[in-house]
């Protein structure tokens, strides 16, 4: 039996990678959470591992797996959704009480490469296409990109990771975007609105916020899954 705040826990991280396609950061468990330190999110995320509800990837940044929901979440109509590829890291097993999912396949274009680092330039064309989950796209044009860059290493994305992004011209406060930046750069960033101003933000300290006038940003789409290269 979980404890509320495990419940809690788990109840967030699935949203987030529902929306976001990629696991909050600890400090975002931490504020949802409304504790002090993230020294009490690692002993969550610990005992959520311990009772088979969570795994966590070796060498991967915030790369964590639901592996299944409590009756208490299933009953509000969660599903658990995998978003690694197709194998797992070498020397590693599914859990003996992970659930299987039956997944139908969905071809995206991909459309070259995104920069999560220094932005590089708008990209247009197709380069090949992918098949990704049925599960991890819904209504609307979806497109795949190939990550290149560590900015975003942070919000589990690593570089050589495929991006799933929904196409829209629109994001909320805080969604991770391609943006097309002064119609010559494309880079995949979290959004940040602070009045007439918008931030581009990296998940990594390494990197600088970027501040643009709003008429300098374009939004190409959201990301909705993340394809996991190992």
């Amino acid at each position: 039996m979980l404890t509320k705040k495990q419940l809690d826990l788990l109840e967030f991280i699935h949203a987030r990678m529902q929306r976001d396609g990629v696991p909050p950061s600890f400090d975002e468990m931490k504020d949802a959470l409304d504790l002090r330190s993230k020294s009490g999110i690692h002993r969550l995320i610990t005992a959520l591992e311990e009772r088979g509800f969570i795994r966590r990837l070796a060498h991967r940044a915030r790369a964590i797996e639901i592996v299944k929901l409590p009756d208490a979440l299933q009953a509000k109509g969660f599903q658990p959704v995998v978003i690694d590829g197709d194998a797992a890291p070498s020397g590693t097993r599914a859990p003996a009480n992970a659930r299987p999912i039956e997944v139908h396949a969905t071809e995206l274009p991909v459309m070259g490469r995104i920069a999560a680092g220094v932005p590089i330039e708008a990209i247009s064309e197709v380069s090949h296409t992918v098949a990704v989950p049925g599960q991890m796209v819904g209504a609307g044009h979806h497109f795949a990109l190939e990550v290149r860059g560590d900015s975003m290493i942070e919000a589990g994305i690593n570089d050589g990771d495929v991006v799933v992004i929904r196409e829209q011209n629109t994001a909320d406060d805080g969604d991770i975007v391609v943006a097309l930046v002064e119609d010559q750069e494309a880079t995949l960033k979290r959004l940040r609105r602070k009045g007439s101003t918008i931030a581009l933000e990296a998940a990594n300290p390494a990197y600088e916020t970027r501040l643009f006038r709003d008429d300098q940003v374009k939004v190409q789409g959201r990301l909705v899954g993340l394809i996991r290269s190992y």
